[in-house]
């Protein structure tokens, strides 16, 4: 059931992008320099437009990917933080069940007899 959810849902995505990417062939120039003063020569970049498209999509994604991962550094630092205590607090939970196993296996010693 979950191929075919995925299936669903990947195939009519990659028929769309196929399909953007052959309506999209022409060649576009690119030109870095914001400015086009002439006074340094920037690079231009001459490409097909989809792959332009899907430049800009992948920087897109990687940007945002990046800026989420910084921003849940707090919440992974925490959850270390926590994964920590809980394994000490399980130590400690296991030395007083021991302790508490050996004192019940260990035999009472009677009460001392009482001087006449």
């Amino acid at each position: 059931m979950k191929n075919f959810l995925k299936a669903l849902i990947v195939v009519p995505l990659t028929v769309a992008i196929v399909l953007f990417a052959v309506a999209n062939r022409q060649i576009v120039t690119v030109h870095l320099d914001p400015f086009e003063t002439g006074l340094l020569p920037f690079p231009t970049v001459t490409l097909p437009l989809y792959l332009l498209l899907f430049a800009a999509g992948l920087i897109g994604v990687i940007a945002g990917g990046s800026a989420t991962w910084f921003a849940q550094g707090k919440h992974r630092r925490a959850a270390r933080h926590h994964a920590r205590e809980v394994k000490s607090h399980r130590a400690e939970l296991d030395r007083m069940k021991a302790r508490e196993e050996q004192q019940r296996s260990t035999p009472a010693l009677p009460p001392p007899a009482a001087s006449p």
